[in-house]
């Protein structure tokens, strides 16, 4: 693609444009009135370090919601307390973290992502086979994982065993950027190029938009669905991993909030409700941003409450640049409108 042709996609973008705007807004103007303690290192890291955790939430969300049929995964915070829990509860019982801890390490984070594949495969082969509404499904078996989750604590938090090489995960740096963050990015990456450059995503993006076209296409939805609802158990999953290793514990009730403010961060970066579009550097800066405001509003000392105003109100400015049709498809006015063009998937 041309730079000329690049640019001009750039700028078509309202919601991108928008993003990018408030972003750099809110940087300038948290470092004018915290007196340059915002861009602090310390800060910075700090801020990077406790981003993941809901970014990663939010592309799952993202996900289940270009898949269409009014697809969402409410499962992904009880997913990921649980993953993170089982892998806490049971390695101790098969390896010793003293006496092998690059192993423990290595395979309490299998044990974390292969649990949140098979929450994910789970949400998928229900919704796929049973014909279940998405929303009601996830809402379920939400409920499911944190009973698990209780019953295997007792209610309590369960402690993460400390290695060095775990707990990097989670509170390390490499070239000064928390590890953490580059977990985040490189899933951000990957999953712009697997949407963008592989059939995956195209058959994702028109299963959204035209369950019809997909139809006569012959794109197998329910392995589709299967797929993607997998893929968002592993998201859920790495999250997971982040927090344990973070807090060097698991509890099933940790992240309670975090479900709708992932939600909340999907629909900022333009994420289409009713399927077939959205874009992962959308959603990538709208979890920055609320994130800078998260930060700022700590340094200030200002209540939370007046953030969750802030954010409210960057959610309707986001919406009034979202045009009709999308406002539409979240508050579910009116039917969507008759698609005569198959269009390509949005750039990442």
């Amino acid at each position: 693609m041309s730079a000329s042709k690049w640019l001009a996609e750039w700028l078509a973008d309202r919601q991108l444009n928008f993003l990018v705007a408030v972003n750099l807004l809110v940087v300038i103007v948290a470092t004018v009135l915290s007196h340059g303690q915002f861009v602090d290192i310390d800060n910075l890291q700090s801020m990077g370090s406790q981003l993941p955790e809901l970014g990663l939430l939010a592309l799952g969300i993202m996900l289940s919601m270009v898949s269409g049929n009014g697809g969402i995964d409410l499962s992904g915070v009880a997913l990921a307390n649980l993953s993170g829990m089982v892998a806490a509860l049971v390695l101790p019982m098969f390896i010793s973290a003293d006496d092998s801890p690059v192993l423990y390490t290595a395979v309490f984070c299998a044990i974390t992502v292969s649990l949140g594949l098979i929450g994910g495969l789970m949400n998928g082969v229900i919704i796929a086979r049973l014909k279940l509404t998405p929303i009601l499904c996830t809402l379920g078996t939400s409920l499911l994982f944190t009973g698990i989750a209780v019953v295997l604590s007792n209610g309590a938090s369960v402690r993460v065993e400390y290695l060095d090489a775990l707990s990097a995960i989670g509170n390390g740096t490499f070239l000064q950027v928390p590890i953490s963050l580059w977990i985040f990015v490189a899933t951000v990456l990957l999953l712009g190029w697997l949407l963008k450059r592989t059939p995956f995503g195209l058959r994702l993006y028109l299963m959204g938009t035209n369950p019809k076209a997909a139809f006569y296409a012959g794109i197998p939805r329910d392995r589709m669905l299967i797929v993607t609802y997998g893929m968002c158990g592993v998201l859920a999953s790495l999250a997971g991993l982040i927090s344990a290793t973070h807090t060097s514990s698991a509890k099933w009730d940790y992240g309670n909030s975090y479900l709708l403010i992932a939600i909340l961060i999907a629909v900022m970066g333009g994420v289409n409700p009713a399927g077939g579009y959205g874009r992962i550097v959308c959603v990538f800066l709208a979890a920055t941003v609320l994130q800078f405001l998260s930060s700022l509003f700590n340094l200030l000392g200002v209540s939370q409450f007046f953030g969750d105003c802030a954010w409210g109100f960057l959610l309707l400015a986001s919406l009034a640049l979202a045009g009709g049709e999308r406002v539409r498809a979240i508050f579910g006015l009116g039917g969507a409108a008759p698609v005569t063009k198959v269009p390509k998937p949005p750039a990442a």
